[in-house]
C-alpha cells in the first residue's frame, strides 16, 4: 500500500509539473497577422515526398508578413517524381529555388546532410533560417509569427511544435506522447536559462535559427551523423553559447507525421534508441514509465476483484492523475484529449515496446529509413 501511495503521489506531482509548464512556461507565438522586416530563408528537404509535399509548399507560398521570404527546396535523391510536383506548384515564382541534393558522404546521415546543403544554398542576405518538414502545413502568418517570437525571446534557436494530426488508432495512442513527454519531464524554464547542452529539446518539423548563431554552432556539420539532428543541433547551439526556446506552434502549423501504422512504427523505431542513449538508461526509463502509468490501473482492477477498497481507490487516483496529465498536454498543444487520454496506460505500453524494438534492431544493424541505414 505504501509503494502504491508513493506512485500515486509521484504521478500527481508530475501532472502538476505538466500543468505549470503548459500554463506558465510554454511560449505561444501570436497566431494573427505579424510583419517582419528581415530577410528569411525557408528550407525544405524532400526525399520521396511526391504524395504529401503539395500542401506544405502551397502553405509556404501563401506566407504573409515576410517581404524578404525566399524558399529553397532540396530534392534528396527522390525516385517518385517529387521534383516534378515542386516544379508544377512553384511554377516560375522567383521566391522558390529547387536544387538537386548530393548523396550523403561517409559520416553523414541523409537528413542533416540535406539541411546542410540547404543552408549553404540559402540567400546570403537571410538572417533567419527556417527548416520545415514536408508533412507540415503552415498558417499564412506562421513564419512571421515564429520569427517574431525568436527575436522577442532573444534566442538563437526556436522550436515551434506543430499540432499533430491524428486519425488512426496508432496515431492516437503514440503521437500525443511527443508533447506529453517534454511537458511532463522537461523543466522548460530551466532549459531556457541553463547553458547545459544535456538540457535541450527541439523538433525539426518547424525549427528556426538565427543565421549567425547557426554558423557559430557549426551548423548541421556539427551533427552530421546524428539520428536526432534537431536535438543535437539545439545542443550544439548551447555549446556555442546560444539560447534555445520551445514554443507551442499548434496555432501556426499542423503535421500528419505518418500515414500508416508501419510508417509510424518504423519512424519511432529508427530514433528511440538515440533518445534514451545507453540501453541501461532506456531500461530504467521504461520501467519507471510502466510503474507510474500502467501499474495503477492494473492494481485497481486486481484490488477491486479482491475487495480491497482502499487500495482500489488509491490506484484509481494514480490512474486518474496520469490521465489528467495527458488531458492538460493535449489541451495545451492543440491535441485530442477525450477519450484518448483514458488509454494513456496503453500508450505507455506501446512506447515501451517501440523502444525495445528500436534497441533490438539497432543491435542487429537493421535500422533504416527511406532506404538508407541510420545506425
Amino acid at each position: 500500500m505504501t509503494a502504491l501511495l508513493v506512485l500515486t503521489v509521484v504521478v500527481g506531482v508530475l501532472t502538476l509539473h505538466t500543468t505549470v509548464n503548459a500554463g506558465c512556461w510554454l511560449r505561444r507565438p501570436a497566431g494573427g497577422p505579424v510583419e517582419v522586416d528581415e530577410p528569411v530563408a525557408v528550407l525544405l528537404p524532400l526525399r520521396d515526398e511526391a504524395g504529401r509535399v503539395a500542401p506544405c509548399l502551397r502553405s509556404l507560398l501563401a506566407q504573409r508578413g515576410v517581404p524578404g521570404l525566399r524558399i529553397v527546396v532540396l530534392d534528396d535523391g527522390s525516385g517518385d517524381g517529387t521534383a516534378d510536383v515542386v516544379r508544377a506548384i512553384a511554377g516560375d515564382d522567383p521566391r522558390v529555388t529547387l536544387v538537386d541534393g548530393a548523396a550523403p558522404p561517409p559520416g553523414w546521415l541523409g537528413k542533416p546532410h540535406a539541411c546542410h546543403q540547404l543552408a549553404a544554398r540559402a540567400d546570403p542576405a537571410a538572417t533567419v533560417l527556417v527548416f520545415v518538414d514536408a508533412d507540415v502545413v503552415l498558417t499564412p502568418h506562421a513564419v512571421a509569427a515564429a520569427v517574431t517570437a525568436l527575436r522577442a525571446a532573444g534566442a538563437t534557436l526556436l522550436s515551434a511544435y506543430p499540432r499533430i494530426v491524428v486519425r488512426t488508432a496508432g496515431d492516437r495512442l503514440v503521437q500525443p506522447l511527443l508533447q506529453w513527454l517534454w511537458l511532463t519531464f522537461l523543466p522548460l524554464r530551466a532549459m531556457e536559462r541553463s547553458p547545459r547542452p544535456s538540457l535541450a529539446a527541439a523538433g525539426g518539423q518547424f525549427l528556426l535559427v538565427d543565421r549567425a548563431g547557426y554558423a557559430t554552432a557549426g551548423g548541421h556539420a556539427a551533427v552530421a551523423g546524428r539520428v536526432l539532428e534537431d536535438i543535437e543541433l539545439a545542443r550544439a547551439v548551447k555549446r556555442s553559447g546560444g539560447r534555445i526556446v520551445l514554443a507551442d506552434g499548434s496555432r501556426l502549423a499542423a503535421c500528419r507525421m505518418y500515414d500508416t501504422w508501419p510508417q509510424l512504427r518504423d519512424g519511432y523505431t529508427k530514433s528511440l534508441w538515440a533518445t534514451f542513449g545507453h540501453p541501461s538508461a532506456a531500461a530504467v526509463v521504461v520501467t519507471l514509465l510502466l510503474l507510474l502509468y500502467t501499474a495503477p490501473p492494473l492494481l485497481a482492477v486486481a484490488a477491486l476483484a479482491a475487495g480491497a477498497g482502499t487500495v482500489t481507490a488509491t490506484a484509481l487516483a494514480g490512474y486518474a492523475a496520469g490521465v489528467a496529465g495527458r488531458v492538460v498536454s493535449a489541451r495545451a498543444t492543440g491535441g485530442r484529449a477525450w477519450p484518448d487520454a483514458l488509454a494513456h496506460p496503453v500508450s505507455v505500453v506501446v512506447l515501451s515496446w517501440l523502444t525495445l524494438r528500436s534497441y533490438h534492431l539497432r543491435k542487429r544493424r537493421r535500422l533504416s529509413w527511406r532506404g538508407r541505414p541510420v545506425s
